[in-house]
């Protein structure tokens, strides 16, 4: 007895025989049969029990259940012949399996008419009855219930349900048997299995009900079977197809999509698919149409084996499959092709394959379904389904579901291969528009990444640095709403826009004015005649003085800095924020801050610090913890800043990021003189610029500074307003002359005439230096040129 059986069992004769022929158990009703005590018989062989047979003539080497008659011996040495009913029993864990052996030694003799267990069941009802009495031992079945065991009541009758079945599902429902005996009410239960009468599994809704005698009293129960197969095929392809609807195209990554068709097929449709995907055709044009052999390129598999074993091609590995193959036949008829490896049909393509051909042996491969995958009248590839471990070929039905599977999936692929084109060409338009390299400047080192979103596309992110006169440097990075190729172009003509603005020397806020009044009229040009664009960004502009060790920044709608002082903590810098580009209408203020010799400005976009699991202040706190292990080398403190802030799979938005370690130009590379409103004494201020380039080694610019400065300084005594001072700054490479007056009004460049007698005078410093302009300041402006040291070979 035992809790899930409280019952005598020795009313049925049981054993339990490995696949090597020895007795595993025996219990009290086999010792009955046999009058063999359970010591005689464990881990003897089970042919000393037979009486002129073999064992191999008795049970079915490949079956899962076999019944017969054989001659067993007694323990007093008589024959006994005896009606044997034995189930095969699969290991779980892959060690060998046994073989559950059992007969009824209750039950064949006549009942009373009396007996209610003798009248309950329903010989004649098209629903198959079984009655089993009050220790749940078979009673009575009917003709129905007889073919859906495919055994005679005369032999089964005295049996337990888990003996009859002999499969986990056999025992489940003896369980809930149990449950109706003890309560005396009714169940339902529902099940798939495949009984020993059936050549496949079947649903089965099973009624369960307590068979009463006069005085009210359980005396046993009746089961009543209803096979409703269709209904619980057609739930489970329509639940098929919403989860395919739900799980297949979470991403827009054409390998992702192809797996996901894979995994829902399994095993719910297959025991193992393939999907294989035609490589795209260059420019996006629609393939030619399709001969075999096909080169197909292996984009996933899935199996109901761990590591998928049945596989021959790997992913990413491109295989070509000849004519007779059912992925060239599919793809080629452009539609579905089920075929089995019994008929016949596969030979050609097998024999030409010799790994699959060892596939098929090894695993029991018996039938396979090929799906082209099609998508708005292209093919894409193919999906192969194979069976191996469900014994049931394809049916129509199958068919027709794994066609509205693959349906899906078709789609989601063409939508992320036509993602995955445009998403390129939208990357190599952005990478045209960003600076491939910082430049090299004596006011700031540089660094800088960009990193597009995972998911979103290219966006509309920037940076640059700009050089500007007298060693100053322009920074700036920008972030235009939206993804994709048009705000990767309005990105490229607000980054055009800003280097012009630049080129004129604005101060920040004025030159996030003007780029203000671009965006709007973008924006209204985007949107058409009264309906205003979508068109919006924001900026942060900053330039720096290495003179002065001064930055002017200014920020419209965008993150503001961090910066990270020499041995000190990183600390946000408190700017006005600015309304973002193409509101309109609203001020820009800009603020000045005193920067120490090497200290670090980081910008950024808000990619870099904002997140669905993350709000900005979070963000902003990982940046400074980021950099305040900052390192000499700016790259890798962006590498070290981008590992830390954006997660494993990448951002959601895309991401710029600028480093930027601010120098300081020393007061011996600068030489500054305050010029009195004397034309007579421009000529001792060239003497004075000719000893100075003398004190710094420049002689050989001598000649040319002297015109320059000639120049310059005549033009500001007669032209400009005093106070006038002069500058020379001087690098490595550049010798910058600046001339400086509270006159707003500038010099044009023009040509003289033949006998005109001035007007030739900013001619000539342009065609001797390399660039020369004008600033405008808060206090008048400033007129520069900057001339080019030879530098001398060691």
């Amino acid at each position: 007895m035992s809790p899930d059986y409280p019952f005598d069992d020795a009313a049925t004769a049981r054993a339990v025989i490995d696949d090597h022929g020895t007795v595993r158990e025996w219990n009290r009703g086999a010792e009955r049969l046999l009058g063999r005590p359970a010591a005689d018989v464990v881990g003897r062989p089970a042919a000393n029990l037979l009486v002129g047979q073999e064992p191999a003539a008795v049970f079915a080497p490949d079956g899962p259940r076999w019944d017969g008659v054989v001659t067993l011996r007694h323990h007093d040495g008589s024959a006994l012949s005896v009606w044997l009913l034995a189930h095969h029993r699969r290991s779980q864990d892959g060690t060998p399996g046994d073989w559950l052996v059992v007969t009824p030694l209750e039950g064949g003799g006549p009942r009373s008419p009396e007996d209610p267990l003798a009248t309950a069941a329903l010989v004649q009802s098209p629903c198959a009855v079984a009655v089993y009495d009050e220790r749940l031992r078979l009673s009575r079945i009917n003709d129905a219930m007889g073919e859906v065991i495919g055994l005679p009541e005369e032999r089964i009758r005295g049996l337990r349900l888990s003996e009859i079945g002999g499969r986990p599902q056999s025992a489940e429902l003896e369980g809930h048997l149990l449950r109706v005996l003890a309560s005396g009410r009714a169940e339902d239960i529902q099940t798939y299995t495949r009984t020993g009468g059936e050549d496949r599994a079947h649903a089965w809704l099973a009624r369960m009900a307590p068979v009463t005698d006069a005085e009210g009293r359980v005396r046993g129960v009746c089961l009543a079977a209803h096979d409703f197969t269709e209904n619980y095929l057609a739930r489970e392809r329509l639940q098929l197809v919403n989860e395919a609807s739900v799980r297949i195209g979470t991403t827009l990554d054409v390998t992702r999509t192809a797996q996901e068709l894979a995994e829902v097929c399994v095993p719910a449709l297959a025991d193992f698919v393939s999907v294989d995907l035609l490589d795209p055709h260059e420019n996006g044009d629609p393939p030619p149409a399709l001969t075999a052999p096909v080169g197909l390129r292996r984009a996933a598999h899935q199996s109901v084996n761990p590591g998928s074993p049945e596989a021959v091609v790997k992913p990413g590995q491109l295989e070509p499959y000849p004519a007779g193959s059912p992925q060239a036949d599919s793809l080629v008829a452009g539609r579905t092709i089920v075929a089995t490896v019994a008929s016949g049909v596969l030979d050609e393509w097998l024999s030409w394959d010799q790994a699959r051909s060892e596939r098929v042996q090894e695993y029991g491969i018996h039938s396979t379904m090929s799906v082209p995958i099609q998508a708005r009248g292209l093919t894409l590839g193919v999906a192969v389904l194979t069976r191996f471990r469900r014994p049931d070929p394809f049916t129509p039905d199958d068919v027709l579901l794994a066609e509205e599977v693959t349906a899906r999936a078709a789609v989601c692929i063409d939508n992320a291969r036509r993602f995955s084109r445009e998403r390129e060409t939208a990357l190599a338009l952005q990478r045209s528009l960003l600076p491939r390299s910082l430049p090299r400047t004596a006011a700031v080192a540089a660094a800088s990444r960009y990193l597009p979103a995972a998911r979103a596309g290219v966006g509309g992110d920037w940076f640059d640095v700009i050089p500007l006169s007298g060693m100053r440097v322009a920074m700036v990075v920008g972030d235009v709403v939206g993804h994709g190729i048009q705000a990767s172009a309005t990105m490229g003509r607000l980054r055009t826009a800003v280097r012009t603005l630049a080129d004129i020397d604005l101060a920040p806020d004025e030159l996030l004015t003007h780029l203000d009044d671009l965006v709007v009229r973008l924006s209204a040009e985007a949107g058409g005649e009264g309906s205003p664009g979508e068109v919006g960004a924001t900026c942060l502009y900053a330039v720096y003085d290495p003179v002065s060790r001064r930055c002017t920044l200014a920020r419209a709608g965008h993150p503001a800095p961090v910066l990270v002082p020499p041995g000190g903590a990183p600390e946000s810098v408190e700017l006005p924020s600015g309304p973002p580009l193409g509101v309109g209408g609203l001020p820009f203020e800009s603020a000045e801050l005193e920067l120490r010799e090497g200290t670090v400005l980081s910008f950024f976009t808000d990619g870099l610090i904002e997140s669905r699991e993350r709000d900005a202040d979070a963000g902003r706190a990982q940046l400074c913890d980021a950099l305040s292990s900052y390192a000499d080398s700016l790259e890798e403190t962006c590498d070290r800043v981008l590992n830390t802030l954006l997660p494993a799979g990448g951002s959601t938005d895309d991401v710029a990021l600028l480093l930027a370690r601010t120098r300081g130009l020393p007061a011996s590379q600068v030489s500054t003189w305050h010029i009195p409103a004397d034309p007579a004494l421009v000529a001792p201020i060239r003497k004075q610029v000719v000893d100075q380039l003398g004190t710094w080694d420049l002689l050989e610019a001598s000649f040319t500074a002297e015109l320059v400065v000639s120049e310059l300084v005549t033009n500001a005594i007669r032209y400009g307003a005093h106070p006038i001072r002069l500058r020379l700054i001087h690098d490595e490479t550049t010798l910058i002359c600046e001339v400086s007056d509270t006159s707003h009004t500038a010099p044009h460049l023009r040509r003289a005439k033949t006998w005109d007698e001035g007007g030739r005078g900013l001619l000539l410093v342009a065609q001797l230096t390399q660039r020369w302009g004008s600033r405008h300041t808060t206090e008048g402006k400033t007129i520069w040129a900057e001339i080019g040291l030879i530098e001398e070979d060691d």
